[in-house]
């Protein structure tokens, strides 16, 4: 998923404001049940964020044009583990691994083969 950076997103000397970087990821997510046509997932679950360790490489700034990579890693009974990743070109801006837990009437849902297959896929 592209994302291009506008003044909003920047603090005064036109570098993104270190949590957009969080918005950005949680943006492609989303996509990721857009462009598989799979919103009825987002309607059943909830997927919130439990954890997330960022690493933060090179600034992105006002006007840059990056990609968000998203890439299924594991889970568990009750949580999905990714990785996402902003570049731009070739040069990696930041890297989160991602803990997303699944929830559904607001009690924890157990993983099962519907909920991984849609990450999977990606």
């Amino acid at each position: 998923m592209q994302i291009r950076i506008y003044y909003e997103d920047t603090d005064c000397m036109g570098i993104v404001y270190h949590t957009n970087y969080l918005k950005y990821c949680e943006r492609a997510r989303s996509e990721m049940f857009f462009s598989a046509d799979k919103k009825e997932f987002l309607e059943e679950y909830n997927f919130v964020l439990r954890e997330v360790k960022a690493v933060f490489k090179s600034p992105a700034r006002l006007g840059d044009l990056i990609d968000v990579k998203t890439k299924y890693l594991n889970y568990d009974k009750y949580c999905i583990y990714l990785e996402q990743e902003l570049y731009k070109e070739q040069l990696l801006l930041f890297k989160a691994q991602i803990k997303l837990a699944v929830t559904k009437d607001n009690k924890l849902f157990a993983i099962d083969d519907k909920i991984l297959s849609l990450f999977k896929e990606k």
